[in-house]
């Protein structure tokens, strides 16, 4: 896949364009059920028209940018990881384009001068709700216009699973509960996190429960605290494995909030520091406790181990 960056203002040269394109436009962050349905739709169109698939999406946030917004943004799928799962799906082509204050100043009708004329894309697909130029002024409706004759253009309808309707949002809010079963199903995979391998107090060595101490890129989306059932990828292969997250109550003063995100990964006894790991999440399986002593943990510890390793034999 052509991972191409894209600025405004630019200058587009036509030898740097190697369309014509089917293109998906959306901000796409989780590339979930919703967005996956957006994406194959464009690549119908490129599969019958004999043009090239390709996404554009933007970085960073453009909440980050257009302010109003109190809380951090954090992605359920940070760039690199997004580019990754695009790759996976079949994307020929993506347009990563900066969002700056200039940029979120386009008029409709220069983002489409700019981002689709220029481009040669032949055909833009987008989800019912997706907005564009100048404070979200150029609606879908708008986008057909502008297209006229000269670019075909596809509105998909949104896609419900229960009452509601599959989105980042949503899937957020199950991420802040750990319910990774049910973002697993809005996802269409597990929720997976990049990290490194860090030294952690080694603790869990001394108490026979050896873990890998994960650092996140910043600006990840970290599940609630609690012990969940993960794999791990480790140097291309991957293990069962259990994970805390949170503050290890048992052992630290309450006041020193410093999260922690460690994976005891089973039959693995290798020295893995500074190696780029994935973590990928499949249940939540219990809350963070505080115990009395390492006895009651050894014994908890025991129980949790036992419990994911059935997981992964149903």
């Amino acid at each position: 896949m052509e991972v191409i960056q894209l600025m405004y203002p630019h200058q587009i040269h036509p030898e740097e364009v190697d369309g014509p394109y089917s293109l998906a436009l959306g901000f796409f962050d989780g590339v979930h059920r919703g967005h996956q349905k957006v994406i194959q739709a464009a690549k119908e169109v490129a599969d019958r028209t004999n043009t090239k698939l390709a996404v554009m999406t933007f970085d960073p946030h453009p909440s980050l940018v257009l302010g109003g917004r109190k809380d951090p943004i954090f992605y359920i799928t940070p760039l690199q990881q997004k580019v990754e799962i695009l790759e996976q799906l079949g994307v020929d082509t993506l347009f990563v384009v900066r969002f700056t204050s200039d940029f979120a100043k386009l008029s409709p009708e220069k983002f489409y001068e700019l981002f689709i004329k220029n481009l040669n894309v032949k055909h833009v697909t987008a989800g019912f709700d997706y907005t564009f130029g100048s404070r979200g002024s150029g609606t879908m409706d708008v986008m057909q216009v502008l297209c006229g004759s000269s670019v075909s253009v596809q509105v998909v309808e949104k896609l419900e699973d229960g009452d509601d309707k599959v989105s980042s949002t949503r899937i957020r809010g199950l991420l802040k509960e750990g319910d990774m079963e049910e973002v697993q199903s809005l996802l269409g995979r597990p929720y997976q996190t990049p990290g490194v391998v860090v030294h952690g107090d080694k603790r869990g060595r001394q108490i026979g429960f050896p873990t890998a101490n994960i650092q996140v890129p910043e600006g990840t989306f970290i599940p609630a605290n609690g012990v969940y059932v993960v794999k791990i990828r480790v140097q291309d292969e991957w293990y069962e494995g259990m994970c805390n997250i949170g503050y290890k109550p048992t052992f630290k003063n309450p006041d020193e909030k410093q999260l922690t995100i460690e994976v005891n990964i089973f039959e693995f006894e290798n020295n893995i520091y500074g190696e780029e790991v994935v973590v990928d999440w499949y249940k939540r399986i219990r809350d963070e406790k505080k115990f009395d002593g390492v006895d009651g943990l050894i014994a908890q510890l025991t129980a949790d181990q036992q419990q994911c390793k059935a997981f992964f034999l149903k």
